[in-house]
């Protein structure tokens, strides 16, 4: 087992650690790799999106599988200096100029450090609701609302983000039910903004949701209502405890806060995808991936400039 003092800092073992391989890691990865950065990409486990049959809007992949799109951006990156171990980061400590990480027994040391550990969805406590989750009940209508254009589409949620998804879902059926599960908390306003174009809003409790082609939503004092698909926003938190653990800002939300290029409160750490707040689509966790990889870079390139000019003006003094 290494220790995180055996290595020293001006001995880091990679250029960039990147924590997570979704989207946004697998494209830092890709354009790190080919900037000739020796890279290490740590997989903690499947993609955020692995129940759901097809990631849409990917503009060429349309429709690609979850598993298909994260196995094709693994072996793009077989052609360079990434290393890919199928572990998580298990603890994060600043060491010198760089930072330790430790992945099971071993720890690595790096220069650069970039979060991609993305975010965790928690569902409401509705039976039923989690084992359909990807597979009839979604979170994004761009994803999967073509798909159930014109069906019978039934939005879970209260207040101004119910009432923002009813909207949006809107576009592509009239045929939207609110399902509020007790009072809608909707203001006078929006009530009148989902009348106005057809929404109806259910208030009862609900019991279940069952089936699968159709889904049937069950209440505990009303009739059942039958539906194609289900859309919720779910609450999230961070899928990983690391940045804060080392000291990187959230906001009121729970996201990282980063800068405009990427970089967290934490000089040095860098952050991408979801788990800072973005829009959460594939294409734009990849586009953050490949912004964050080439300030990363950069920052490494001004880095290695400043100590050869402190060598040299330290050779000059020598003479």
């Amino acid at each position: 087992m290494t220790r995180p003092d055996q290595v020293g800092p001006d001995q880091a073992e990679f250029d960039v650690i990147i924590v997570g391989a979704g989207p946004g890691g697998l494209s830092a990865a890709l354009t790190l790799g080919r900037s000739r950065r020796r890279v290490l990409l740590l997989d903690g486990g499947p993609p955020r999106n692995a129940p759901v049959g097809a990631a849409h809007g990917l503009l060429t992949r349309d429709g690609i599988g979850p598993d298909d799109l994260k196995a094709r951006g693994l072996a793009d990156l077989r052609a360079y200096d990434v290393t890919v171990r199928p572990e998580p980061a298990r603890e994060v400590r600043p060491d010198g100029t760089g930072f330790a990480v430790r992945v099971g027994p071993d720890w690595h040391h790096t220069r650069r450090l970039l979060f991609a550990s993305g975010v965790r969805d928690i569902l409401p406590n509705v039976a039923g609701l989690r084992e359909r989750w990807g597979q009839g009940v979604f979170h994004c209508p761009y994803c999967d609302g073509w798909e159930h254009q014109d069906k019978a589409i039934g939005v879970y949620g209260q207040g101004q983000a119910a009432h923002h998804l009813a909207l949006t879902v809107r576009a592509w059926s009239d045929r939207v039910t609110l399902i509020s599960d007790g009072p809608s908390l909707l203001t006078d306003l929006q009530a009148r903004d989902l009348a106005r174009v057809g929404v109806r809003v259910r208030e009862q409790d609900v019991r279940s949701v069952t089936g699968t082609s159709p889904l049937c939503v069950t209440f505990h004092r009303a009739p059942l209502l039958p539906l194609d698909a289900l859309f919720v926003s779910p609450a999230q938190e961070q899928g990983s405890a690391l940045p804060a653990a080392l000291g990187c800002a959230l906001n009121e939300q729970g996201r990282v806060v980063v800068d405009d290029l990427g970089e967290t409160s934490v000089s040095g750490v860098y952050a991408v995808g979801d788990m800072t707040g973005a829009p959460q689509y594939v294409v734009q966790a990849a586009a953050a991936g490949m912004h964050a990889a080439t300030c990363i870079n950069t920052s490494l390139i001004h880095e290695d400039v400043r100590a050869l000019g402190a060598d040299f003006h330290k050779g000059q003094a020598e003479v």
